[in-house]
Parts: structure tokens; sequence; C-alpha cells
């Protein structure tokens, strides 16, 4: 008989060239484990415990009740457009117009959209790592290259511009990073922006994709934007939103700023996608801009005091190596001091993979390896929880990792 062959995948190559979001499937694991009974501390997922605040939430209850249920335009209402603008000229001291922001359903896809507008199969976009997990993803599901830029622990995970002078090509058509940076909270100061935006004017084809939606849980001073630097500023787009700064996670609002023609692009590819978003996230992301930052400001605050909490004890856990974050809610540690060490149970903890599925079992904390960051050395604690909860956690931590 003629042999049968197996069936092909009926899957698009792109879709099976992606992996899942590591975050997501470890959050998934812990919500099975706390389902069978089990007190899981989940420090997986990059989700601000506060609400978000009530003004912002009367706004939309307003919007609700004033009919504001129709379409929008694709790149959001102009009233959020102009207080983006606004928002920017305040505080990032740049001149944009509603013509050059895009409104997108969170800052994932403002992403997306910059991604996919920007980059042709086969280009090669530079990404600083560690970096966040959908970055390399998004990069190709493009069809283009990544190009990890390796920081050192030493300089508390950044590369350096000499590297980034060292890894364009011609093939060069994009540079990601974010600061404040998830998963390291590490923070680009303006100094060494300054030659990251002398690397790029000597490079005009290349394009910047500064993801800064952690900007205003910063623990060092002022944020500054790459935008700033007039010499890139037209090869700079900024990726911003309201979930962390304004604990909108669920809202599923974001925004970008560019130079007309590329948030036009942005703007015609939203259109054939998902065209505008919510319309009443928008009159909430309305009323959060016009009502400042005071909410962040108390959140940083509580955000400041759990981090020292954590690497209090952290610094305490013999082999786990924990730099200072300088923002965002998260600690990101080198754990290979206990790779090839063994379980009670005679199991071998090859990688961080392993030592995250660990600590879930031992432990019963959640955490993601950092593989999928671009550090398979570390692993990523999200603080953002309660000061109690951290403190169990690390304990627990602690007790799992001397077992070893």
């Amino acid at each position: 008989m003629p042999e049968v062959l197996a069936p092909a995948s009926p899957l698009s190559n792109r879709l099976l060239a992606m992996t899942e979001s590591a975050t997501i499937a470890m959050a998934k694991k812990a919500r099975e484990l706390a389902a069978q009974g089990v007190d899981v501390i989940s420090l997986s997922f990059g989700e601000p415990d506060f609400q978000t605040p009530q003004y912002i939430k009367d706004a939309a209850k307003k919007a609700v009740d004033d009919g504001f249920t129709f379409y929008t335009p694709v790149p959001g209402t102009l009233e959020l457009r102009q207080a983006i603008c606004a928002k920017l000229k305040k505080e990032n001291d740049l001149d944009y117009l509603p013509a050059n922001i895009v409104v997108s359903t969170g800052a994932k896809q403002a992403l997306a959209n910059a991604i996919l507008s920007l980059v042709n199969p086969g280009d090669e976009v530079i990404i600083y790592s560690p970096y966040w997990v959908s970055y390399e993803e998004m990069v190709k599901l493009a069809e283009g290259v990544p190009v990890p830029l390796v920081g050192t622990l030493e300089n508390d995970y950044k590369a350096t511009a000499a590297q980034l002078e060292a890894a364009i090509t011609p093939r060069t058509k994009l540079i990601m990073y974010s600061s404040p940076c998830n998963p390291t909270g590490s923070v680009f100061s303006q100094e060494e922006l300054g030659e990251m935006a002398a690397v790029l004017a000597r490079h005009p084809q290349v394009f910047a994709l500064a993801d800064e939606i952690y900007e205003y849980i910063n623990f060092v001073g002022e944020h500054y934007s790459l935008a700033r630097f007039p010499e890139v500023k037209d090869q700079v787009i900024t990726v911003n939103g309201f979930s962390k700064g304004y604990a909108m996670t669920g809202w599923r609002l974001g925004y970008l700023a560019a130079r007309a023609d590329v948030a036009s692009a942005c703007d015609k590819l939203q259109g054939q996608i998902t065209s505008g978003t919510c319309s009443i996230a928008q009159k909430a992301g309305t009323a959060a801009l016009l009502g400042g930052h005071a909410s962040a400001d108390e959140m940083v605050t509580a955000y400041h005091r759990r981090r020292d909490l954590v690497l209090d004890i952290a610094k305490d856990i013999p082999g786990m190596v924990t730099p200072t974050p300088s923002g965002a809610f998260y600690v990101f540690p080198d754990v290979s001091a206990f790779f090839g060490r063994t379980t009670a149970e005679g199991q071998v903890i090859k990688d961080s993979a392993d030592l995250a599925l660990y600590l879930l079992s031992d432990a019963h904390v959640a955490a993601v390896s950092g593989e999928a960051f671009g550090a398979p050395q570390c692993m990523r604690f999200s603080t953002a929880a309660a000061d109690d909860k951290l403190v169990e956690a690390f304990q627990r931590i602690k007790k799992s990792l001397a077992k070893l």
C-alpha cells in the first residue's frame, strides 16, 4: 500500500513561528493550580493591583449614560488625541498634532501597528535585551529578523550606544527598547539616550520604537524621551498608554506618537483590523489625562516600598543576584547559580524554566523564566502585589531554593 503521509499543519507559517506569551502561560498554570485549592501567590503578571481611580470610572459611566456608544474615528477621538498632545507637550516637551497620534486597543497594539507598518520581510530589528516577551514575536509576525542587543548585569542590563553602532547593518530598519524597562526595571538616563540619539542621527534610515508604558513608575527622577532630541525626533515612534500609570489594564487603551506618514500608516493598518478602540475607554482615558497623575504618584510610592521589601529578602538568598530596579514593578535576578542543582525528587534544574516550575510546585509562587525575555540566566518577579503577599512569597522562595 502507498505510504499515508500525515497532513501538514493547516496553520500559517507565521503563526507556527511564534511562541505563546510566557507571562500569559505561567499565569494560566498558576490559575489552574489555584483552582485545585492551592494557595498560589502569582508574581508572573505585569498588572497593577490597584483599582482604576474613581474619577476615571465616573467619566466612563457618564459616557454610557450620555449614549457615547458609537464608532469613533480609527485613530481615536479628537478630544483624546488633543489631550495626548497636551500631555506630551507638558510632561515630555514634545510637540505633536492630533494627526501624529494613533489611539489603539492597548499599547501592545500600538507596538504591533508600528512594526507591521515599517518592517518588510528580511529587515533587521535591533531589540535591546532583556526585552518584553512580545517584542521578538511581533517582529517575527512581520517576517523581520530580531537582533538582540544584550546589556550586561554590571550596566543594569542596559546595552550601550557603542553596541548599537556596531549592531547596525544596511538591513537594519528599526530599534526597540523600553524605559523604564520590562523586565529589568532599568531606566535610560538623558545622557544615555543622547548617546543613542547620536548613533541614530548617523543612520537616518533607522527608526526607533520607544516603549514608555512605565513612564510614571520611575524611582530615580525625571523621565526622558528619546524623541526630545530634535535631530532624531522624526525617526522615533513613542508608545505609551494607560494600563500601568492609571491602573487601567482591562480598559485596553494605548497610543503612539510619530511623524505624520508613519502615524497615517498605522491608522490605515488599524482601520483594516480593529478600527477605533472602545468609545467608553477613550472617554475614560481623556479624563485620566485631564486629571493629572496624582493617583500614579501614590502608586509609585507603594511600588518603591514594595521593591525595597523584596530586595531586603532577596539579598539574603544565597545564589540569587538581584540588581536594584530604577523603575517599573519587577525584580529580575540572575538565578544561574541554581542551574545543575537537584530537587528532593531527583529532578535536575537545567534552566530558569525548570526553576520557575519548581518554585510553582514547591513554593507555590508563580514567576516567569528569563528565557522569554532574552535572558535565560534570569527570572522575572512582579512586585505589583500587596506587601504581605510579597514578603510571604519571597520567604517561600528563600526556603525552597535552600532545598536545592
